[in-house]
């Protein structure tokens, strides 16, 4: 529209023009309604179906300030605002707006409200200042509710109503950037409510929603003004607190924890104790950004959630942490590079028979190539941290194509693998082993697979078919550490095992360490009764050797008897054999291809049968062929009455003879 035509105007219904009721009816049905505003007259011209969008007669809006005394107050922007206050220039095309306001059509003392979307162009007159407006208006109110509600989602945790992650992370940015402007202090921290899996437990997982809602509620209520709450994730809070030091800090974390520890939480279900760890760091100086902030609480809370009850940690910086830390990054580089570069090496220790003094087998144990250099070292370091950063399933899938390859190139060797708890326990990685062991046609009667005695009894049912199927594929299966989970010996009942290795924490020092001697006997008792072949692990010494050789073990493995070395027995044309009766070491002559004193047949896993008694059926458990079997029946009774009186003992003793882990670690390293 031009200055020349100023009486220009939208066509109305009443207009003569053809086209008009078609202009209206297709206002009508998009919603919208067209205006003309000739601002010098403030006169506004509406098109026939003003008043249906707007809700009020049309006399109501006929002018510009008419229109504008029914406009909320709280409104952030007019269209008289948005018109007469504009910065832009029009080149002669008009200057477009769109602009959302609320609109009281009945008044802005009336309740009733609606929103109001205004889009259209504004032109200038001779005097550059705008003169006439063009636009529609259309009602947006379910729009608008549809908005709002993203952005509610996009900001807020639906069920508490409380700031969620993402809005927390740009609240947290902006008080550290406040706090190291003003040289001042704030905080974090998050609170996880700890024993939500035993509620969950007790009441079922549908109470979990209403505990979080009155947990929130009631930190809510004691935080003070200008700090912030969040829901951080499923059973977490995280608070923003600012102006807050170290020690303002500790008092902040007590009042949070007492006002959750101080009363239950009343649900539908019942009443609920809630216990809350948290974990909090002092910002700026610990962080300077949000994202190293959240890892430090996090890292804070995960030692909170080891305190024996409800508590708070406050992250502190420590060096030990950090050096610890990049030696897990130097050795998970390390693990990755003697992979690729295949550096890993296999070093064997025999394992002697106590009745012949021959070698039976050998303990195939992991060493690891430095660099371009001929100098091995013990990888048992490395598996640890291969176990936390998940890369203990590679070492153990190399582990096995070494070994499986050292029994092709060998025919007369027979080996022993120790695998991971981790891997042990990943019925995924199972099919792996099985199927690479399978294929091979190797195992059958010359490899026995190690698993720890803790990890056995972690989960007998999934434990037990892994063993079934390394017996079926030929292989047999010994319990490593035996004894270090005395509290289900009775279980192993449930697994057809051909053999247990003593833990060697408990085979040093026999002579001088009584607790020790009590318990390896009854550990050869027990595995007597089981018709299991016995091994005792670390022995060190000559007197060590023939206690043991006196209480019925079976084989003997350590330092005493030899070394573990990278070369290959098998290669050679002596065998070093033990006289236990005499006072020295006796080398005999042996051909390469000699096969063991004693062999190793693996049968195929017997069904289960029971054999009638008196008094009671008892199970008739798979036997290792290579132990006499007793004469008379097996009686569980006497077993049960040794499982008694070991862990009584054991709990006298209360660890006087089991060593520290780190020192365990470091005797498996030697070996």
């Amino acid at each position: 529209m031009s200055e020349n035509n100023p009486n220009q105007s939208l066509p109305t219904v009443e207009s003569s023009s053809p086209n008009a009721e078609q202009l209206h009816k297709a206002l009508t049905a998009a919603g919208d309604a067209a205006y003309y505003w000739n601002i010098a007259t403030d006169e506004i011209s509406w098109t026939g179906n003003a008043a249906e969008v707007l809700g009020c007669p049309a006399t109501y809006i006929s002018t510009g300030k008419r229109f504008a005394q029914l406009l909320d107050l709280d409104n952030f922007s007019t269209r008289y605002d948005t018109v007469m206050n504009a910065m832009d220039t029009d080149d002669g095309s008009g200057v477009p707006f769109q602009i959302e306001y609320v609109f009281r059509s009945e008044g802005r003392s009336r309740p009733k409200t609606i929103w109001i979307e205004d889009q259209g162009r504004w032109f200038v007159g001779a005097h550059g200042k705008p003169k006439e407006v063009y636009g529609t208006v259309r009602r947006i109110d379910e729009r608008h509710k549809r908005d709002q509600r993203l952005n509610f989602l996009g900001n807020c945790d639906p069920l508490t109503g409380m700031m969620n992650r993402g809005r927390l992370t740009e609240a947290l940015s902006d008080a550290i950037a406040v706090a190291a402007r003003e040289n001042g202090h704030c905080a974090f921290a998050i609170a996880s409510v700890n024993n939500l899996d035993v509620v969950n437990e007790a009441y079922g997982f549908d109470v979990a929603d209403e505990v979080i809602t009155a947990l929130g509620r009631k930190l809510r209520q004691v935080m003070r003004a200008g700090d912030g709450i969040a829901r951080y994730s499923g059973s977490k809070f995280g608070f923003i607190l600012n102006n807050c030091a170290e020690p303002d800090l500790k008092i902040a974390l007590e009042r949070l924890l007492e006002t959750v520890r101080d009363s239950v939480i009343e649900t539908d279900h019942g009443p609920v104790w809630a216990m809350l760890s948290i974990g909090a760091v002092c910002l700026p100086e610990s962080a300077v950004n949000a994202n190293a902030a959240t890892s430090l609480a996090e890292e804070a809370l995960s030692e909170a959630c080891k305190l024996p009850s409800d508590g708070y940690i406050i992250h502190q910086p420590s060096e030990r942490r950090q050096s610890r830390r990049k030696l897990n990054a130097r050795c998970a580089a390390e693990i990755v590079t003697c992979l690729k570069e295949e550096r890993f090496k296999l070093a064997f220790q025999p394992i002697v028979s106590v009745q012949t003094g021959e070698v039976v087998l050998h303990e195939a144990l992991l060493r690891m190539a430095e660099g371009n250099g001929p100098d091995l070292i013990a990888a048992s370091h490395l598996v640890p941290i291969a176990e936390q950063l998940g890369l203990i399933r590679l070492v153990d899938r190399s582990v096995t194509q070494l070994i499986l390859q050292t029994l092709h190139q060998y025919p007369s060797a027979r080996l022993s693998m120790n695998i991971s708890g981790t891997t042990a326990m990943d019925p995924r990685w199972h099919n792996q082993l099985l199927e690479t062991i399978s294929a091979s046609k190797l195992a059958e009667n010359r490899l026995i697979v190690e698993i720890t005695e803790t990890v056995a009894i972690n989960d007998l049912v999934s434990t037990r078919r892994f063993v079934e199927r390394l017996r079926e594929a030929g292989c047999g299966v010994a319990i490593d550490d035996f004894g270090a989970g005395f509290t289900s010996f009775k279980n192993l009942r449930e697994l057809p095992i051909t053999m247990v290795k003593i833990d060697g924490s408990y085979c040093r020092n026999l002579a001088a360490n009584k607790e020790n001697a009590f318990i390896v006997r009854n550990l050869i008792e027990l595995g007597r009764n089981f018709n299991l072949t016995t091994v005792a692990e670390w022995i060190e010494t000559e007197e060590d050797a023939k206690l043991l050789q006196s209480w019925g073990v079976d084989y003997l493995q350590g330092h005493y008897i030899a070394e573990a070395s990278i070369d290959h027995p098998w290669e050679k044309t002596t065998a070093v054999t033990f006289d236990l009766a005499s006072d020295d070491k006796v080398t005999i002559e042996a051909k390469p291809e000699t096969q063991p004193a004693v062999e190793f047949i693996v049968a195929p896993v017997p069904e289960f049968q029971t054999r009638q008694s008196q008094s009671d059926e008892q199970p008739v458990w798979p036997q290792a062929q290579d132990k006499v079997a007793p004469e008379n029946d097996l009686e569980f009774s006497d077993i049960e009455a040794s499982i008694a009186t070991l862990k009584a003992t054991m709990a006298q003793f209360s660890g006087s003879s089991s060593q520290p882990e780190t020192e365990k670690e470091e005797n498996r390293s030697a070996a």
